[in-house]
């Protein structure tokens, strides 16, 4: 049986996966203020980025049109969907519509949507355990259990250089980030098992908050050994480098990727921010 994993574009990958003949990717759509940008290989990073911290307002996503993924669903026997997590975006509900939609017409496809519970890293993992299961020739409802169960196994944990995104989008009041700001608090967040976001702990200043998440995931890591590391970067893989060589101290991960984020990403996690997932 053939196989399509299909990505919402929070889903960052690697150079190598960019080129995969079984990944395709979905664009959401950001918005400054007027301006929009499309989620695919046209984004700028930079720009984007600029923009963003020139801006007052708030930047938002917009999901795909079920019409973007159902258009792919035709090219392989199984299909494979992830999206960002449900609790932060609307996209998980968009692909769930698609395939809902597409069924009506043909009952007899084998679809189903991941709900990723996280984010960037932590969806491609998951892409990268349905391309190990389905090539190693497992059925369709097979490869659904053991990677849900791998998810639910998973760990995401982010530390940002600036909580000004988190302000403008209400998760923050604006005392808060301030305070955090002006100390150069840096808070340490993880994604909790509903897909949402808790606070672990929080250190002063970028460096030590990055050591201080290196020791909480050494901690918490169980058989590291059959375990993938994934870290995302927003426009800084010098930090990146130094999160990696921060783990490998204390733990022993089978592989270790690191990818730049994509747009999404780069809403969420502002320049410099730090996503990891394993």
């Amino acid at each position: 049986m053939s196989y399509r994993i299909i990505g919402d574009s929070c889903t960052d990958l690697t150079k190598e996966q960019k080129s995969s003949k079984k990944i395709d990717l979905v664009p959401l759509t950001l918005q400054i203020e007027n301006e929009s940008f499309i989620d695919d290989e046209t984004f700028n990073q930079k720009e984007f980025i600029t923009k963003m911290a020139a801006s007052s307002a708030c930047p938002k996503s917009a999901c795909p049109a079920p019409e973007s993924y159902m258009k792919l669903f035709d090219q392989a026997d199984d299909i494979y969907i992830i999206t960002l997590s449900s609790q932060l975006s609307g996209s998980y509900n968009c692909a769930e519509l698609a395939r809902n939609l597409y069924l009506e017409q043909n009952p007899d496809k084998n679809i189903y949507v991941f709900d990723s519970k996280s984010a960037s890293g932590g969806q491609t993992l998951i892409a990268m355990k349905i391309q190990e299961l389905a090539d190693g020739g497992l059925p369709f409802k097979e490869v659904i259990e053991q990677t849900n169960k791998f998810r639910d196994e998973m760990s995401t944990f982010f530390v940002l250089e600036s909580l000004e995104n988190l302000r403008k989008n209400g998760r923050l009041s604006n005392m808060k980030a301030f305070i955090a700001s002006a100390l150069n608090i840096k808070p340490i967040m993880i994604g909790n098992d509903e897909g949402s976001i808790d606070k672990v702990d929080q250190a002063r200043g970028m460096k030590k908050a990055l050591i201080r998440m290196s020791e909480i995931i050494a901690d918490k890591v169980r058989n590291s050994q059959d375990r993938t590391l994934a870290i995302a970067h927003c426009n800084n893989y010098e930090r990146a480098l130094f999160v990696k060589e921060e783990l490998e101290k204390r733990v022993d991960f089978k592989d270790v990727i690191i990818m730049d984020t994509q747009g999404v990403s780069t809403l969420y996690a502002n320049d410099g921010g730090i996503i990891v997932c394993f």
